[in-house]
């Protein structure tokens, strides 16, 4: 394992690198709408940017040798991702997905499975979805009942999931399935990777107060699976999941962080003189700091091969506080644009503070993330 010093060497030379050649693909990397753009129009942006970087290399660092990657730390991709929201060349919510997604099924699925998929997710050919969240089960992850049952040549798949990000896009899907008895739980959950083109499967978009269909409730009718699909063990689904929602919460919002940070200089650069008060800006930008530093922290402890657990529970309450410190302060500064404007800018801001409600629902509510912080970080509670 590379020390911390080599760490910081080989990443000096690869932010040179990929700076470099940012400079030089501006134009070719370009997205072809204004602003945010429509989510048809940033999906195919995403795409067009990972197969252009894939097809430079930049992409594939960071990655195991197994999966088409060219190996070195992880901190690299962390890099790429950063310098990709920052100068807004890709939208950091569609581009996380490949850090929330990637790992597992690199740790749990078949060696050959993943070096045959894996490459085809970081290249851009395909999108993937997760499957957790049920209509009836809320927070409670374990008490989903969508289920898995075994035939003589695979699994038969039914039941439904909703708030699934990007279904409509996905090629696979990593979904948790009950295989076991409802009364066992954790212990009865099996995790599959299913083609969101298989038979029986039906997607219906959701849309989100903000006008986007970034959401939508998945039914499984009857869907066929081979074995050779499963994820980890059977029946024991739930490491899988407690492996997954780490990134979700914590490394791949690192992008995120970096592209709050520059909303914030645009918000400084368009806000009237005298609108907002040194302390109002003061606050925000301590917890925009707060947030990059832990983020950081928890992108280094991952490079150092440490694993990634409750703690990172820490992580997604901080970067939820600072995205909606930084659109609160946007609707407190630029109030007649954000609630009345017309305009490109004014429609982009409105619809960014709108989706920043959400930030304390999204990849685990920040109640259940306080929940965890207290009972299995500080030892306050009965961890049930």
């Amino acid at each position: 394992m590379a020390s911390s010093r080599d760490d910081v060497m080989e990443l000096d030379s690869f932010r040179k690198g990929v700076d470099h050649w940012l400079d030089e693909q501006e134009d070719a990397l370009a997205p072809d709408h204004p602003g945010l753009g429509t989510l048809d129009q940033q999906m195919a942006q995403l795409a067009k940017v990972k197969r252009l970087g894939y097809e430079a290399g930049w992409v594939r660092w960071g990655w195991p040798e197994r999966v088409g990657g060219l190996g070195g730390s992880p901190i690299l991709r962390a890099y790429l991702g950063e310098a990709l929201t920052a100068r807004d060349v890709v939208e950091p919510g569609v581009y996380s997905m490949t850090e929330v997604l990637a790992p597992t099924m690199i740790g749990f699925a078949r060696p050959e499975l993943a070096a045959s998929l894996v490459p085809r997710l970081l290249r851009g050919d395909e999108t993937w979805c997760q499957g957790f969240s049920e209509p009836g089960t809320g927070s409670n992850l374990a008490s989903l009942t969508c289920r898995a049952t075994r035939t003589d040549d695979g699994w038969r798949v039914s039941g439904q999931k909703v708030w699934t990000s990007y279904a409509q896009y996905a090629a696979r899907c990593v979904l948790l399935t009950r295989t076991g008895s409802q009364e066992s739980a954790h212990r009865g959950i099996t995790a599959l990777f299913i083609d969101m083109d298989s038979p029986g499967i039906t997607v219906r978009p959701l849309q989100t107060m903000h006008g986007v269909d970034e959401f939508s409730e998945v039914f499984y009718d009857d869907v066929a699976v081979p074995f050779e699909r499963t994820l980890g063990e059977v029946d024991k689904g739930w490491s899988v999941a407690m492996d997954l929602l780490p990134y979700e919460r914590s490394t791949s919002l690192w992008h995120k962080g970096a592209y709050l940070h520059r909303k914030l200089e645009h918000l400084l650069a368009a806000v009237p003189a005298g609108a907002l008060s040194p302390a109002e800006v003061g606050e925000v930008v301590q917890i925009l700091y707060a947030f990059r530093a832990r983020s950081r922290a928890t992108q280094y402890r991952m490079a150092a091969g440490d694993p990634l657990g409750p703690e990172t529970s820490v992580d997604k309450v901080l970067v939820a506080t600072a995205e909606q410190a930084v659109f609160d302060l946007a609707a407190a500064g630029l109030a007649g644009e954000v609630v009345l404007g017309d305009d490109g800018a004014s429609r982009r801001w409105r619809s960014e503070f709108l989706y920043s409600r959400a930030a304390t629902i999204y990849g685990g509510s920040a109640e259940i993330q306080r929940n965890i912080i207290a009972r299995r970080i500080l030892d306050l509670g009965d961890d049930r």
